[in-house]
């Protein structure tokens, strides 16, 4: 590993840009060397370049927006579904000693 400490700013800056185009570089040729694996193997498969084109991913079923189950009582637009982490009005109520079901909208 290199002591980059000793660097200055102008050459750490000109490093950054450097390692920035190697990783595009690099990341570009992964894709292209993938895609080329998969063209390989549509093709052993006996699938034209346009069939493989074809083929359409799934779509997920949308999630449903959860409807709020608490609200804070001093400012309704304030709310949470109960699921995930908990917003931060939701961790002051109980720690200032409140009971959750007080805030039930």
């Amino acid at each position: 590993m290199y002591d980059l400490s000793k660097y200055s700013l102008t050459k750490l800056q000109a490093l950054e840009a450097q390692v920035i185009e190697e990783l595009k570089t690099r990341h570009f040729l992964s894709v292209s060397k993938a895609r080329e694996q998969i063209l390989h193997i549509a093709r052993s498969a006996g699938m034209s370049d346009k069939d493989l084109l074809a083929i359409k991913t799934p779509k997920l079923p949308k999630q449903e927006v959860a409807e709020a189950k608490y609200r804070h009582p001093g400012d309704p637009s304030q709310q949470w579904s109960g699921r995930g982490r908990q917003p931060a009005w939701v961790k002051a109520w109980i720690a200032s000693g409140k009971s959750l079901d007080d805030a039930k909208a």
